[in-house]
C-alpha cells in the first residue's frame, strides 16, 4: 500500500500543504459536477416532464394568473437546476488564490532556507522556486477545468430555460387550437 501512495507523498512534499487544499477543492468541484450531471440526467428531466404535463392538464392557459403560475413553476424548476452554481463559482475563484498562496509560502520557505545556509546556491534556489510554483500550476489547472464546467452548466441552464418556456407555450397553443376546433 505505501508504494501506491508514494507518488502522492512526493507530490505533497513538493507542493506543500496548500497543494492538499487545492486537491480538496478539486474534489469538491468534481463532486458538485457529478451531482449536477446525475440531477440533470435522472431528476430534472422527470420534473420537467411532470411540469409540462401539469401545465397541459390545466384548462386555463391564457389568463394573467395562469401565465403568472406558469412563470412561477418554470422559475422554480430552473432555480433547482441553478442551485449549486454560486458554490461552483466560489470554488473556481478560490483555486488561483490558493495557488498563489502556495507559491508565496513556498518562496518564503526558499528564502528562509537560503538565509539559514548563508550560501547562495543557485541549484537549491532553482529547485525551491520550481517547488514553489507547483501550487500555482495546480490551482490554475483546477480553475480552468472548473470554469469550463461552470460555463457549460450555465449554457445548459439558459438553453433549458428557453426550451421549457417554449414547451409550455406550445402546450397552451395546442390547447387553444383544440378548443377552437
Amino acid at each position: 500500500m505505501p508504494l501506491l501512495l508514494d507518488p502522492l507523498y512526493r507530490l505533497v512534499e513538493s507542493g506543500g500543504a496548500v497543494l492538499v487544499v487545492i486537491a480538496l477543492v478539486a474534489t469538491a468541484l468534481f463532486a458538485l459536477g457529478l451531482e449536477r450531471w446525475f440531477y440533470w440526467r435522472f431528476t430534472h428531466r422527470k420534473a420537467r416532464q411532470a411540469l409540462v404535463s401539469r401545465w397541459s392538464a390545466r384548462r386555463d392557459h391564457a389568463s394573467w394568473s395562469a401565465l403568472t403560475l406558469r412563470e412561477v413553476w418554470t422559475r422554480d424548476l430552473i432555480a433547482r437546476l441553478r442551485q449549486p452554481l454560486p458554490w461552483l463559482k466560489l470554488l473556481v475563484a478560490l483555486c488561483p488564490l490558493l495557488g498563489l498562496l502556495g507559491t508565496v509560502t513556498g518562496m518564503i520557505h526558499v528564502f528562509d532556507s537560503l538565509a539559514m545556509t548563508d550560501v547562495g546556491q543557485a541549484r537549491a534556489m532553482a529547485d525551491g522556486v520550481a517547488r514553489a510554483t507547483l501550487p500555482t500550476l495546480a490551482g490554475m489547472a483546477v480553475a480552468v477545468v472548473g470554469l469550463l464546467f461552470t460555463t457549460r452548466l450555465e449554457q445548459v441552464i439558459r438553453r433549458e430555460d428557453q426550451r421549457l418556456h417554449d414547451r409550455m407555450a406550445r402546450a397552451a397553443e395546442e390547447d387553444r387550437e383544440r378548443s377552437h376546433a
